[in-house]
């Protein structure tokens, strides 16, 4: 078994693998409730206070890992027993206050929520603070500090509060599914709902009907996540696991840059479309740009169009690194061309499901796409397609891009466009950081991503994306 990135990474993938075990020999519902014993079958806790609190935390993740609450819209859900060990976010007083004659910090405050003790060292009154932060610009000293949670410091777009329970709230208004609480909560009370039942479901269909054809989809940034394999094993153990056939997504960048950067030329200005997250946000923070946003669907999304166009009986299981792809694959325009998301951890947890050791399997190979289609994993990649796609179809048009690497820079490109004071006529927005190889369904999350998208996308066999999108037609 490889190494996890942390602990939390390691329990995902135990209960992930557990939940796949029992679904394919059709035992999981009466197995179900013994998952997390399986676990941690031992009677002494190893994280939490107790192992009856570890297990029932596990109880959860298991339900998650099942699908999650059908009620709740958002793929992201908080595990609310195990968000308790965080200490209590908002404005604190640190030892730093020098009990100063000023008092600037009870004079800024307009719910007298300051107050000072014998020693003339200030305090915040809980129940009277709202959390404006006003205390902690005026204090000469920086003495008042604000704690944030790791989860509300991860999300970028204050969709995460904390509620009265003390545990964290998403505001599905706000969030765009990015994944990037998951990934930083430190005590893993933040999940990703799981659909990895419904393709194994699918799967099994598939052994006795020979017209049920599930296709795997595998996102370009697979070349970067299963380093301790070769990617053609990595694609033989896709294909034993019972789909009928691989097929790459960046075929649909190739598409999708061909396509873009024709709208491009046409508009005179464009935002890109192919990450759920970035036109998420859009579309609840800058509602007044959406006529910008590119009339193309993601990659994802036009090759699944384009597979189930030419092939009435396909199934099509989309995996990939990022948790907004599952919200994506719901939206009205899109599901009928989607069946199922998984991420590369949901891949892997399938294969050791299986038992499946995929570094003993011979090598395939992976020979849909073009350079230019690979590299949209990777931040920028998507902007020197659209450069690559106006330059192949001889389009006379000034390209002036703005790459923006993570939400933060998103914002402030969006902002500075609704101000019209972007010097630029098209903006590549990648919500995770470093584009799709810094989503929070990655294996791994490193600098090395990169390198390895860019290797693999020098070894394409089609050199340009005409050629790519040649078989087609």
């Amino acid at each position: 078994m490889r190494k996890f990135d942390t602990r939390i990474q390691y329990l995902k993938h135990m209960v992930l693998r557990e939940v796949a075990r029992y679904a394919w020999n059709d035992t999981l519902m009466e197995n179900v409730m013994g998952i997390p014993k399986t676990i941690i079958p031992g009677q002494r806790p190893t994280m939490r206070c107790c192992v009856y609190k570890e297990r029932a935390i596990l109880g959860e993740r298991v339900k998650l890992a099942m699908g999650g609450d059908a009620d709740n819209p958002n793929i992201i859900e908080v595990i609310d027993i195990a968000c308790d060990e965080c200490p209590t976010a908002g404005y604190e007083v640190s030892a730093s206050c020098r009990g100063c004659l000023a008092h600037r910090c009870q004079d800024v405050c307009k719910k007298d929520a300051i107050y000072f003790d014998r020693n003339h060292v200030a305090h915040i009154d809980k129940s009277k603070c709202v959390e404006c932060g006003l205390c902690a610009k005026v204090c000469p000293y920086s003495a008042i500090i604000n704690h944030n949670r790791p989860c509300q410091i991860a999300c970028k777009v204050k969709a995460i509060s904390i509620g009265d329970n003390d545990a964290a709230c998403i505001d599905d208004d706000k969030c765009i599914q990015c994944g990037a609480c998951i990934y930083q909560c430190p005590f893993g009370a933040i999940m990703d709902k799981s659909y990895i039942l419904q393709a194994i479901d699918m799967m099994k269909k598939s052994e006795n009907n020979t017209k049920h054809k599930v296709y795997a989809m595998v996102a370009p940034a697979i070349s970067s996540q299963f380093t301790y394999a070769k990617l053609g094993q990595v694609i033989s153990g896709i294909k034993q696991l019972g789909f009928y056939k691989v097929i790459e997504a960046a075929l649909g960048a190739d598409m999708v840059a061909q396509a873009e950067s024709a709208e491009l030329a046409e508009k005179g200005f464009l935002t890109s479309s192919c990450c759920p997250a970035f036109v998420r946000y859009i579309e609840s923070a800058f509602p007044e740009l959406l006529p910008f946003v590119s009339h193309n669907h993601s990659p994802m999304a036009a090759l699944g169009k384009y597979i189930k166009s030419t092939d009435e009986n396909a199934k099509i299981v989309f995996i990939g690194p990022c948790t907004a792809k599952k919200a994506e694959a719901k939206l009205e325009d899109v599901k009928a061309n989607i069946d199922v998301v998984l991420t590369f951890e949901e891949l892997e947890a399938l294969f050791e499901s299986k038992d499946m050791d995929i570094t003993t399997l011979p090598e395939d190979v992976l020979d849909n796409a073009s350079y230019f289609g690979r590299i949209f994993a990777r931040c920028g990649g998507l902007a020197d397609a659209v450069a690559q796609g106006l330059k192949e179809q001889n389009v006379d048009f000034d390209l002036k891009a703005v790459v923006c690497d993570g939400i933060e820079e998103c914002r402030m490109a969006l902002l500075k466009k609704s101000k019209n004071v972007l010097d630029a006529n098209f903006i590549e927005g990648m919500a995770c950081t470093g584009g799709c190889i810094g989503g929070a369904g990655c294996l791994t999350h490193g600098a090395k991503s990169r390198a390895d998208v860019e290797r693999y996308g020098r070894e394409a066999r089609e050199k340009t994306i005409g050629d790519a999108v040649s078989v087609l037609k």
